[in-house]
Parts: structure tokens; sequence; C-alpha cells
């Protein structure tokens, strides 16, 4: 290998094994899942580190939040990180996207189901929050709703067979959320900074053939301009734009629809399919708010549509939310699209 993973722990592989080992590897951001090594991504490359799976104690996702974020109010813009403890040791990686770190932590579950996948304190945290949720739950349910919920669990193991359409689902959800969301004035203000950025690399361009010694900052500068533009969305393209969203949208909801005709009987429409999504509803089921999948939807609706900057909520209600909110708004609450 050109570039070999380094060792971050005290175990090695053998060179040929680390060779197969990260060609096979699943791939999760700048990260991999391997049979015999976990690969974390460095500073410039991806899986640039590897170590063992027979050194990882715990492995879990760490979330950096803007200021305010840690009230525990509203839903706030954040970073996550893969944290991964070894030995006495920690090592952090940043992921662009949080639903990277959930994909691979949902892949080391099945595959290393000994390897913790909260942090300890976390962890307590959860199994507090699971008893609270417990003591909510009804002990009896009507026949109607404990067959509710029996259809729904079915239903939920039914979408978490194909994981690649919910997530295509969401993340297509987010995008066309985002770029429905770009006033006209940011678009043109963008446009006319790339457009800048542009031209200032190519003069810097034609500064450096002319050995003037302004060249290099013009290049540095139009370049910093012109990608700070796309990072932000803002810059017109056939790759950003609402017809663009809209279609890749509309196609995420049609492989779903196809899917979901396995299952004529499937509660919620195709838009809202989501295992987060059946999971709430059994949850207000349990909770005795609804005695039928339809009406428990409608309670999920509620509860989405009420939450907001004033809102106290914990990590696990963060996630959900994040991963399903999107798919509610992206379509205005509507059943019909």
């Amino acid at each position: 290998m050109i570039f070999a993973p380094t060792p971050i722990g005290k175990k090695t592989l053998d060179e040929e094994k680390l060779k197969n080992d990260k060609q096979n590897c699943r791939k999760f951001g700048p990260c991999g899942v391997g049979k015999d090594a976990l690969y974390l991504g460095g500073r410039f490359l991806d899986r640039r580190y590897y170590i063992p799976w027979k050194e990882v104690k715990r492995v879990f996702k760490r979330v950096a939040m803007s200021a305010g974020g840690f009230s525990g109010k509203g839903l706030f813009g954040s970073m996550a990180f893969l944290v991964v403890q070894f030995g006495s040791e920690e090592k952090e990686c940043p992921f662009k996207f949080e639903a990277d770190v959930d994909r691979l932590l949902s892949c080391v579950e099945q595959e290393h189901p000994d390897i913790p996948t909260h942090s300890v304190k976390a962890q307590n945290k959860l199994a507090k929050a699971e008893a609270a949720e417990e003591a909510r739950f009804l002990k009896e349910l009507s026949p109607e709703a404990s067959s509710a919920v029996e259809a729904l669990t079915a239903d939920r193991e039914f979408l978490e067979i194909r994981p690649s359409l919910c997530d295509s689902l969401t993340n297509m959800a987010k995008l066309k959320r985002v770029v429905d969301n770009i006033s006209p004035t940011h678009r043109v203000v963008g446009a006319a900074v790339g457009i800048l950025g542009i031209a200032a690399v190519l003069y810097g361009l034609y500064g450096l053939l002319t050995h003037a010694s302004f060249a290099l900052y013009f290049i540095i500068g139009g370049g910093a301009a012109f990608f700070t533009t796309m990072s932000s969305n803002t810059f017109p393209s056939k790759y950003n734009n609402k017809k663009r969203a809209q279609a890749q949208w509309e196609e995420a909801v049609e492989a779903m629809r196809g899917y979901l005709k396995g299952r004529p009987s499937f509660p919620v429409p195709p838009q809202y399919a989501h295992p987060i999504v059946l999971t709430r509803m059994i949850r207000v089921l349990r909770e005795g708010r609804a005695q039928t999948a339809p009406e428990a939807l409608e309670v999920v609706k509620k509860d989405l549509r009420a939450l907001n900057s004033s809102v106290t909520v914990s990590q696990k209600e963060h996630d959900e939310v994040v991963a399903v909110k999107p798919l509610f708004l992206v379509c205005d609450y509507r059943d019909e699209i």
C-alpha cells in the first residue's frame, strides 16, 4: 500500500492481512469497519489509522454543539465525532455527516455486540431514560392498541431490512429543505462572490506567468471565496438547485413506495416511512395517547410540530427528531403529495 494505515494501539496486523482488511472494510465517512480492525480518518487522509478489534474497549459518538446547545433546549447545529477508547487512551475522529457516525455504530453493534457503543455517562443516562419511559407506558393495552403495536413492530422490522432507503429519504429531505430555504438574495450574493473568486484565481494565475509578487494572494483569496460559496450551497450549479433537489427527493420517495408494494397494509405514507417514525408511533400507543396506527401518526405529527427552541430535549430525542422531522417539514405534514 502507498499509504499504509498507522496503528494507534499496541497490537498490529501483518502487512498482507492489513491490506486485504482495509480494501474490504465497510466505509462510513472517513472511517471504516473491517473484519480485523477499526479504521479512523486522519487530518488529510481517510482511514489513516487503525486499531485491531481486540484492543477496542468502547466506541461511541460525541456531539459538539453550537453555543447554547448544551442547555438542552431546542435543536442546534452540531459536529459529530467518533470516539474510540483503547487501553487508558482514546482517539477522536470528526465526521462531516452525523448520520455516517450512526451508521458506523449500528454496524459495530451488529458485528461486535460485545463492544459498548455509548459512553459510560450516556449509558447511565440511557438506562435512566428507558426506566422513565417504561414508567409512562400502560401496563395493559386495549386489544386494538396491542394489535396496532404488534403490526407496527413487524412493519418496522420490514423497513430495517433496507436501511439505505430510509437513509436516502432522510438525506434527500434535508437537502431539499436546505436548498428551498436559501433566499434568492443569498443566491445572487453567492453567485457574485463565487464569480469574483474564480476571476481572482485566473488573475493570480496570470500573475504567476508574469512573475507578479501578488499572484499567490489572489489565488489563495479567490479560491477561498469560491469554495466558501460552494460549501454554503449559495453558488448556483446544476448540482445545487431547487429542481434537482426536488427530483432527488421524489426519486427517494418513489424508491420507498416501490419497496412498500411488498407490504400493502403499511400504516404510513412512503414519505414518512422511517423506523424512528414507527418507533415513536409505538411509543404513543404504549402511553395510551392513541388506539390505532392512524391516530398514533397524528399524535407524532403534533409532537414534532410542538418542538421549537423553547422545548427541552434529551440527546435521544435530538437524534430522533433530526432524523425524521425533515420528512414531515418537506411536505408540510401532508399525507398526500
